[in-house]
């Protein structure tokens, strides 16, 4: 009797991905017009999934936010000039946000900072003990290059991925500095 499976998935394709998820698992948007004031984690959570989700953010960005009542601020550095403006005005659109402060920096265009940040890339994700950092939708490990001084931003595994990425980002020739602001997520 296969007819009971072929009813199994036609009843999954007619109710959907979503039809059986609770309802508060559905419910991740504030409605239009409704007299819900957004709370503080949602608005947190929307900044985040709208930073990350522009289009010329890369590992290259450090994109930063801090969210105090309905005031977002932004901070960070980027390479590209258009990726401040873009940050500004994906935030400006969420639901409850009502002033967004951008203290965005823009790294100065340099054809030697290019070559460093390349360079980094093929160092830091290359290397097998990191480059499955590299297959992450975002890649974890942020390299930011200002005028030849390196600092890797982010978060990774452990303490040893820490150190590793500090010494790959040292062997880059070229490289004035290297600062390692790495957060560890599971530190004990």
């Amino acid at each position: 009797m296969k007819i009971k499976p072929m009813l199994a998935l036609l009843f999954a394709l007619a109710v959907g991905p979503f039809g059986l998820l609770p309802s508060a698992a559905r419910a991740k948007s504030i409605p239009a017009g409704s007299t819900q004031t957004p709370s503080q984690d949602y608005l947190r959570q929307e900044v985040r999934h709208q930073l990350v989700m522009l289009p010329y953010y890369s590992v290259f960005d450090n994109l930063e936010y801090k969210v105090e009542g309905y005031t977002v601020e932004l901070s960070g550095q980027v390479a590209w000039p258009v990726l401040k403006s873009d940050a500004e005005n994906v935030v400006k659109r969420i639901e409850g946000v009502e002033k967004v402060v951008n203290n965005i920096e823009v790294l100065p265009v340099s054809f030697s900072d290019d070559r460093i940040r390349r360079a980094e890339y093929r160092a830091v994700y290359g290397n097998t003990q990191l480059d499955r950092y590299a297959l992450e939708a975002v890649p974890p490990i942020h390299i930011i290059v200002k005028n030849g001084n390196v600092t890797l931003t982010g978060v990774v595994a452990n303490q040893m991925d820490k150190n590793v990425a500090s010494l790959k980002a040292n062997g880059v020739s070229g490289v004035f500095s290297v600062t390692n602001d790495l957060r560890v997520e599971n530190q004990g």
